[in-house]
């Protein structure tokens, strides 16, 4: 698993999308990576992460992310103490978004149907996170209790 966030170049590579998202070009993304705003948990300031979407159900709506860098990155554990303030993803734009944090049941559901509705990125990103060849391996139980998963759906 990634032990600790990105740093130099690949940090760079993962916040480029952001200034497109604030000047209304997210569009381009559709629903594979999506933007959230919130706040800092000791600040108070508000700050900005893309992170990829594992599953979108429009029927919902409802779009799911998982994290992962070092286990619990600084968005996720923002937003175990703040609500969400903004989130942009495809057409989507939701200003106080409602979040619900997966539980490990839903999470194993979801990783799996991201590992086969996208097979390539899933042989890139799976290894990287620590996640065996096959959901059939012991260790991939393990795995999934080393990520989490967060649900953002538009507010009631």
């Amino acid at each position: 698993m990634t032990d600790r966030p990105p740093v130099g170049v690949v940090r760079w590579l993962l916040r480029a999308p952001i200034p497109l998202y604030r000047a209304g070009w997210g569009r381009l993304f559709g629903y594979r990576l999506v933007y959230l705003a919130h706040r800092g948990r000791v600040s108070g300031l508000r700050r900005e992460v893309v992170v990829e979407v594992v599953r979108h159900r429009v029927e919902v709506p409802e779009i799911v992310v998982v994290a992962a860098w070092g286990g619990k990155p600084q968005w996720y554990r923002n937003l175990r103490v703040a609500a969400p303030i903004e989130v942009r993803c495809g057409r989507y734009r939701w200003n106080r978004p409602e979040r619900r944090f997966l539980s490990t049941a839903e999470l194993d559901e979801v990783l799996r149907g991201y590992r086969a509705q996208h097979p390539r990125a899933w042989a890139r990103l799976g290894p990287r996170l620590g996640f065996p060849a096959e959901p059939s391996d012991p260790r991939w139980a393990d795995a999934v209790g080393r990520v989490h998963g967060v649900a953002f759906s538009p507010a009631r």
